[in-house]
């Protein structure tokens, strides 16, 4: 027995020298300027082995010791291939060198698209790299990340002129928008003209459309991941561009070579000078600035300290002067604790105001909101098929929905400032990916988010606890009458949510080249979008959670294939996907939504639902690329009555919600007719977005008054347009690198409907729906340069 028991014993003891395992780990850049690349793909020839770097470049992988040989492959950048033996942990940073542009034959490196992921369990995720953003169409020239980002399936633009975007049929305040881990509360620049994010100062970006990893939280649609540039630690350089709406400038260099390094980049519009120049007193126009300062320590810490500022400000004949804009800082720390352990710690400040100055009124109204945001992130690389990311968030925030106050010695209006709102919103996450076979991985997750909402604050008392109340005699919905009131003291708690919620995805490999995927996630959101459009506006304001503002939900499922063949030229994916939101608000008829301090007697909680499949077929390689997308989709909502008396809005029937665009095409592509001259093609078609249109009219003591037809019954025609671009490169290998970028944006000059109005035409006194249309044709001409 004692013998059996010590023979079992040295077996047991020796299972570690006989599987012994070691860390191959470091850090991988871009050997031109010192960039950290996200992404990298680090894998082992001829096994299943491997990995890819984090959002700050830092690998992990943990094999049996040995020989191999190891391969490190990133689109746009040679391809490197390593022997290394790991007798012990091993430290190994690699510097991948851009490819160069081939000047004859048929691959062009640089006008690839990265192929399609197959055995990563994420899915959902669209992007596309920043030099491909840069060569497409767009109006008057201006590169537009989120724009770009509307060319892929499951993404829809809010409307023509705006940065907004609907996600799989969710709403434009469902999203959330980020800048080096900061909120952004609005991502436009000219009420949506274009986003406010300067490609030249963007390093990656992701959009997830669903299966959203744990780290993420706050919103219930899409989170769009954005990072700037760390800035060149290797030698000073200079980017910019003259358009003709607007000029940008970036700055980067080291402060101490291969430790130190700072970006500035600015970009202002000049569109109001010529406006001046022609008489008009009109004024609009907006600047922004991206900053960033990176500072490494040693080999296992890092110091970030980013920064982004900008303002619109619109100044009509001197009687309205309108000023919006975010202002962002976020002091960041990478922290390496060793071959499988790696930490971020970010402490951020976002704040978003808007500001309006009515001289004939002589007031001046202001409101935005200000958070602070704590966040702590590790990443575990236990082993080649085991992976833990965990963390905490939290998020301070201060509501200021409006201030007024007089200007002048003469005004009338009295100074009123409606309460600030605040809460406390935290997080605490943690994400596994593990890899049960060679072909089956699966991530899983859980997320716990708690919002507590605080005082000092006075709320409205309601007869059982109702805001809105039913007239049964005029079926209709009415503001109630408060009944008394209740006071918070500063810190109070008011209200307190919490939320479980579970993240899973999978994959299965057929091969290296076909898988197919599967995911499920609930998600919370405390803050409501208070909104009298589709699309964002500066207006808006965000209201946290409380009493009558239940948080929203939603419960998302999606399936999909993924392909890639020709020895990965061609791509394909295709995704159906189920959607469920509880507690989206919804407008009763005839809300007063401005500089409402009771907005809970405006709304009703209702719930949506969007089904949908996308088609995305990608061409990778060669002089030409590009892609064709397709998405067919549903968004519905339905605010039943809350008791059998009531209505509801909409009857209580199911409508289309204003986002809700059943057909969306979109056909991109880019061909490279020599080393200085590339062609880009968009094409887009879109199912009208959903309108209300009236369907008759009657006097009423001499007044006539339209009656419209049930909730967004009706579509505004179908939209679409052809855009062009030809971008010419007069010394593409020369120190100085300047383009000439020529664009035409709806080439065949087709005035898409922006919106119906009707009114009765002068001469025949007969009604009538007129088209109000935003664009033509427009060209456009910028150029760019970088030395």
């Amino acid at each position: 027995m004692s013998k059996s028991f010590f023979i079992f014993l040295c077996l047991w003891c020796s299972l570690p020298l006989l599987g012994q395992k070691h860390t191959l780990s470091g850090t991988i850049t871009d050997r031109s300027n010192g960039e950290k690349l996200l992404g990298v793909n680090i894998f082992i020839k001829g096994t299943t082995y491997g990995t890819s770097t984090n959002e700050y470049g830092f690998y992990s992988l943990t094999l049996p010791a040995g020989k191999y040989n190891v391969t490190v492959d990133f689109l746009g950048f040679e391809k490197i291939v390593e022997e290394i033996e790991l007798k012990g942990n091993t430290h190994r940073n690699f510097k991948l060198q851009p490819e160069d542009i081939a000047l004859e034959g048929i691959e062009v490196s640089a006008n690839a698209i990265q192929k399609t992921n197959i055995r990563t369990p994420q899915m959902s995720v669209a992007s596309i790299p920043i030099q491909t953003i840069k060569k497409l169409p767009v109006l008057v020239g201006e590169v537009d990340i989120i724009k770009s980002l509307q060319q892929l399936p499951g993404v829809s633009n809010a409307g023509e002129a705006s940065s907004g975007f609907n996600v799989r049929g969710g709403a434009a305040d469902q999203n959330l928008i980020m800048l080096d881990q900061a909120t952004i509360f609005n991502a436009s620049h000219l009420f949506g003209f274009l986003s406010i994010y300067n490609a030249d100062a963007i390093r990656d970006m992701k959009l997830y459309k669903g299966g959203m990893p744990a780290r993420y939280g706050g919103r219930i649609s899409s989170v769009l991941d954005v990072y700037q540039k760390d800035g060149n630690n290797h030698q000073y350089s200079l980017t910019g561009g003259i358009g003709v709406l607007s000029s940008r400038l970036l700055a980067e260099g080291p402060i101490v070579k291969d430790r130190a390094s700072f970006l500035i980049g600015g970009r202002a519009s000049y569109a109001h000078l010529f406006l001046k120049l022609t008489n008009n007193s009109n004024s609009a126009y907006f600047y922004d600035l991206n900053t960033k300062l990176n500072y490494k320590i040693n080999e296992n810490n890092n110091l970030y300290l980013s920064g982004y500022f900008g303002r619109d400000v619109f100044d009509l004949s001197q009687t309205i002067k309108n000023s919006y804009g975010n202002a962002l800082v976020n002091l960041r720390w990478n922290h390496i604790f060793d071959d499988q352990l790696f930490s971020n710690l970010s402490l951020i400040y976002s704040d978003y105001y808007y500001g309006l100055n009515v001289n004939i009124a002589e007031f001046q109204w202001d409101s935005g909101i200000r958070n602070f945001n704590l966040m702590y992130d590790f990443k575990h690389y236990l082993s080649d098929a085991f992976k833990v990311d965990y963390g905490i968030q939290g998020t301070y925030y201060n509501f200021i929905p409006g201030k007024i106050t007089p200007v002048g010695n003469s005004s009338t209006i009295t100074s009123k400032e409606l309460p600030h709102k605040y809460a406390l919103e935290l997080g605490l996450y943690t994400d596994i990916e593990q890899k049960f076979t060679k072909d089956f991985t699966l991530s899983y997750g859980l997320r716990w988010s708690s919002f507590y909402h605080l005082g000092k604050r006075t709320m409205d008392v309601y007869r059982n606890d109702e805001a809105v109340v039913f007239n049964r005699q005029q079926l209709i919905y009415e503001r109630a009458t408060p009944i008394g009131q209740k006071t918070y003291k500063a810190g109070e708690l008011i209200n307190t949510f919490s939320f479980l919620e579970p993240r899973v995805s999978l994959s299965y490999a057929f091969d290296d080249n076909r898988s197919i995927k599967a995911s499920y996630a609930r998600m919370a959101q405390y803050l409501h979008l208070i909104s009298n459009t589709s699309s964002p506006t500066p207006l808006d304001v965000w209201a946290p959670s409380d009493s009558f503002l239940k948080p929203q939900s939603s419960n998302q499922f999606a399936l999909g294939y993924a392909s890639n063949f020709k020895e990965g030229t061609y791509s394909l994916e295709t995704e159906v996907f189920y959607k469920t939101v509880q507690n989206r608000l919804d407008y009763i008829d005839g809300a007063n939504l401005l500089a409402n301090e009771s907005i809970e007697r405006e709304v009703l909680a209702g719930h949506t639902r969007s089904l949908g499949w996308e088609f995305l077929l990608r061409k990778n390689t060669g002089k030409l690329t590009g892609w064709l997308s397709y998405t067919y989709s549903i968004s519905k909502q339905q605010t039943p009555g809350r008791n059998d008396q009531e209505t509801g809005i909409n009857n209580g029937e199911w409508y289309n919600t204003p986002y809700d665009k059943p057909h969306n095409l979109s056909l991109t592509g880019s061909y490279a007719l020599s080393p200085k001259w590339n062609i880009s093609v968009v094409f887009t078609l879109q199912s009208g977005i959903p309108a209300n249109y009236p369907v008759g009219k009657y006097k009423y003591f001499g007044v006539t008054v339209s009656n419209y037809s049930s909730r967004n019954l009706y579509r505004l025609p179908t939209y679409h347009r052809l855009d062009l671009s030809a971008s010419y490169t007069p010394n593409p290998n020369k120190k100085w690198k300047s383009e000439w970028v020529f664009g035409v944006y709806n080439v065949y000059n087709r005035y898409n409907a922006a919106s119906i109005y009707f009114r009765n035409n002068k001469e025949t006194r007969q009604s009538e729906a007129v088209k109000l249309s935003l664009f033509g044709i427009v060209p456009s001409i910028t150029y760019n340069f970088t030395f």
